[in-house]
């Protein structure tokens, strides 16, 4: 069931509906088997892997609880790594390290390779992975105490909401919700309400009407012209920012709904000035695990400049990688490490005191115009299906311009005004949910609009959001 299909509103409305009338504790069970009636509807046989997962985690925790020897903790807690990573690692990345483990050893005149496998990646695996081991890592670091109800444990691991998509949430928010009696308010189905209704935007009339520009353009085997080129990776920026953060915005409004709240994914992040902003306002969730999971246990910014340069390749690397098993995803993770090594170097010799550019200044307009540009240059790898494409495509937009505007110009500009008015009152309000403190009149046109163009130029396709694949 996808978020923007009526099947899906069929079952919220089911499921709310009971989720009203119920205690909490029969809440959780209602909860726990609508998630994996949610999640099975995909394919019921990787319910047995989510289990899995979850169980390793559950198990860890009460051993490491159960032990005041820090070298058995340790043990426990590898194992839980070891046994997470490996699933992740054999059904994502099997196929990719085996497939050039073989061209390296054909390049040196061994032609030996492992066989390639024929496996189908489980729906959100990368997600409730990454999820699932910090339970067991925030346990070891005595940042959390163990349940022991393994209904709430395997509940707070597979909430449909968050379940395939993220964002990616942390037992020491969600599960001690789940564990928590919830109330049903009328300001949480107000916010939710709106939070579902702008989500569905961002995918239904952003995301999926920009995909009719972008993906031709990346389809296309070339030769480029630098213009087209430049139509659809901005086309691409907001296909991707519209469907990524139209499902997590989507999530945390049902969560809204049920009473929880879930983390802000993504918050304006097109407005950024720098690389190191864009990771705090593009997909928060991830970038926030691999800072507390992954840069700060590799030693962070302490040990000088150069150790800080290395542990920020490293993350940013393995953040690519976290995306995807191909090349082109390593090769966008260490573009965004390098933009953030460059930052942090360049940083480093201007005035520390300095006060940003306040919001809506000349210079704050041409930092965010600027930065863009280098984000966008990024996407080009990210979503071209190679790396020697993205970098002809790259050397099309200097080399082979011509100033005339593409076909596609004219959508791309009617599909983008919209979200730029409502995004403009989200960062005035410094809030997803400012439009919600409109005046009645400015509200209600806002909502008009917005519904008017849903209903009639909405894709409704029941498209796949892009992260499903990754």
């Amino acid at each position: 069931m996808l978020f923007n299909s009526w099947e899906f509103a069929v079952f919220g409305l089911i499921v709310f509906a009971l989720y009203a009338v119920l205690r909490h504790e029969w809440q959780n069970w209602m909860l726990l088997v609508a998630s994996y009636a949610f999640y099975g509807a995909w394919d019921w046989r990787f319910l047995f892997l989510l289990t899995a997962s979850a169980l390793i985690d559950y198990v860890v925790g009460l051993a490491i609880a159960g032990t005041r020897d820090r070298r058995r903790q340790r043990l426990f807690l590898t194992a839980s790594i070891s046994a997470n990573l490996g699933i992740l690692g054999f059904f994502k990345y099997y196929n990719f390290f085996a497939g050039s483990l073989h061209s390296l050893l054909v390049a040196i005149g061994v032609p030996i390779g492992l066989p390639a496998l024929s496996l189908v990646l489980p729906l959100g695996i990368s997600f409730y992975t990454f999820q699932s081991m910090s339970y067991g890592i925030d346990v070891y670091r005595g940042e959390l105490k163990p349940t022991r109800n393994l209904r709430d444990y395997l509940l707070f691991v597979s909430f449909f909401p968050h379940l395939v998509a993220g964002p990616i949430m942390r037992a020491t928010n969600l599960l001690a919700q789940v564990m928590t009696p919830r109330r049903i308010t009328f300001t949480g189905i107000s916010d939710g309400a709106f939070l579902i209704f702008w989500g569905l935007f961002l995918k239904v009339f952003v995301a999926d009407n920009l995909a009719r520009i972008a993906n031709p353009v990346f389809a296309s085997a070339g030769p480029y012209d630098g213009a087209t080129v430049l139509l659809g990776v901005y086309a691409f920026a907001f296909q991707i920012y519209g469907d990524f953060a139209g499902y997590s915005t989507m999530a945390r409004g049902l969560g809204k709904c049920f009473g929880f709240e879930l983390t802000e994914n993504f918050r304006l992040p097109y407005v950024s000035t720098n690389p190191s902003e864009f990771w705090q306002r593009w997909h928060i969730s991830l970038s926030t695990w691999l800072r507390d999971y992954l840069y700060v246990p590799l030693g962070g910014n302490r040990g000088g400049a150069l150790k800080t340069y290395r542990n920020l390749a490293i993350t940013m690397l393995l953040g690519g990688l976290w995306h995807g098993a191909a090349w082109r995803f390593v090769v966008w993770g260490a573009y965004q490490g390098s933009l953030l090594i460059a930052y942090r170097a360049t940083r480093r010799r201007t005035d520390p005191v300095r006060a940003p550019a306040a919001t809506g200044t000349l210079e704050w307009w041409l930092k965010v115009v600027v930065f863009f540009q280098l984000v966008c240059v990024g996407w080009m790898f990210f979503r071209a299906p190679t790396v020697a494409q993205a970098l002809q495509m790259l050397a099309a937009v200097p080399l082979h311009f011509h100033f005339a505007a593409p076909y596609g110009t004219q959508l791309l500009v009617k599909i983008l005004v919209p979200l730029f008015i409502v995004e403009a009152v989200q960062l005035v309000g410094k809030d997803t949910l400012a439009p919600l403190r409109l005046r009645p009149a400015p509200r209600a046109l806002m909502y008009v609009t917005c519904f008017y163009l849903l209903m009639v130029y909405g894709a409704y396709a029941s498209k796949e959001f892009i992260y499903f694949q990754f």
